[in-house]
């Protein structure tokens, strides 16, 4: 089978790594996603359904993590109720509002998305393409 994903991974950098892993524990879990590869040892963790495509690890340079302005994580959730539930998660885990679950029909007709900001302030997200009411 071949992988449909055009990215390799995306790393994080986190301040609170032991934190960032128990928040992205409990929110990736609510779109099926979990730990692939535990290198923690290494201050690294690598999350997936099947490869390991999302990092969260100490910054590779030694000093602090920095969130980027204009770059966001958007996690693939099959329908509202997990978008849902990955929003709910993040909020309960520490994590902030940066936009409620709805419609983003700016993007597309489909879209359905939340935004949310992590505990080292990235900007993460939880969508799906919805099929169109029949």
């Amino acid at each position: 089978m071949e992988n449909p994903s055009i990215l390799s991974h995306v790393s994080l950098g986190s301040n609170r790594f032991s934190e960032a892993l128990a928040f992205y524990d409990r929110v990736l879990a609510t779109l099926g996603i979990g730990r692939i590869l535990d290198l923690s040892e290494h201050q690294a963790v690598a999350y997936g359904r099947i490869y390991p495509e999302f990092w969260i690890q100490a910054p590779f340079d030694g000093q602090p993590a920095q969130s980027a302005n204009g770059v966001h994580i958007a996690f693939l959730a099959k329908d509202r109720e997990q978008v849902h539930a990955f929003y709910e998660a993040a909020l309960a885990a520490g994590g902030k509002d940066d936009g409620a679950p709805g419609p983003r029909p700016h993007y597309s007709e489909p879209y359905y998305g939340c935004f949310v900001r992590d505990l080292d302030g990235h900007k993460i997200e939880a969508m799906a393409w919805l099929e169109p009411d029949k």
